[in-house]
Order: structure tokens, then sequence, then C-alpha cells
């Protein structure tokens, strides 16, 4: 499954095996070692299984759980709330949103969600109400 899945992540951000390695390598720790192109595909065609530390930063690149790489799950969930508390800089339409962007937007998805059974209850009151004919005769 993580073959398939590496190379289908890869393949639909249009990227080669060379660009993914030199993004692999952007931050290398001590000791590490430098990914190469080979290497890559050969984790590809499951020749070879990279370590966690080269797994962990596949996921990272890719922005998508261990989970999801490794194939223990088929959906690549994503708690929204812990992306808008993480460290990563979130933009919406090219534009960085401040921390208190940031808050203040988690203040109305959670009150969005939190108002979402209230909602369902007036849709019964308002549903058994006739709709009026406003067209002219």
């Amino acid at each position: 499954m993580f073959p398939e899945r590496l190379r289908a992540l890869r393949k639909g951000q249009k990227i080669t095996l060379k660009e993914l390695a030199n993004h692999l390598n952007e931050h290398l720790g001590p000791g590490e070692k430098p990914n190469t192109a080979s290497q890559i595909g050969n984790w590809e065609r499951g020749i070879r299984t990279p370590s966690y530390i080269e797994a962990r930063k596949l996921a990272e690149f890719f922005n998508v759980s261990l989970d999801y790489l490794t194939g223990k799950t088929d959906r690549n969930d994503f708690d929204l709330a812990k992306l808008f508390f993480s460290n990563k800089d979130l933009l919406f339409n090219n534009t960085v949103l401040s921390s208190d962007d940031r808050y203040e937007i988690f203040q109305l998805i959670d009150g969005y969600l939190k108002g979402r059974t209230n909602r369902h209850d007036t849709d019964k009151f308002y549903g058994k109400q006739e709709q009026l004919d406003l067209k002219l005769k």
C-alpha cells in the first residue's frame, strides 16, 4: 500500500523523483544522508522501505498522516482545529492569516458547528408552513 500511495501523492503534485528528493533534503538533520531519486524510486516500486524518519518527512511534505501513507487508514482526515493552532502559516486567497485571524475563524467555525443542532429544530418548524405564491396574476 505504501508504494502506491507514495507514487500517487508524488504524481498528484506533478513532481519528479529528483524534485521530491531535493525537497526532502532541504532540512537534513545531523548525520542524515541525503535522499536520492533512485532511492525514492525503490520505495515506490516496493524494493526498499524507508526508515521511520524518511516516512515522517514524506508525510510532512505531502501533508498526510503516517497512517494514510502506510495504508493503515483509507481516509486522510485532518482536524482543522489543530491546523489553526499549529505553527504553520495559513493562507486564504494568498493572504497570510494572523494569529488573531486564525482565532476568530476558529471561533466562527466552532460557533457554527455548535449552533447547527438548533438550526435543525427551526427547519422543522419552518418546513411545516405553507409557502406563499408571490406570482402576479
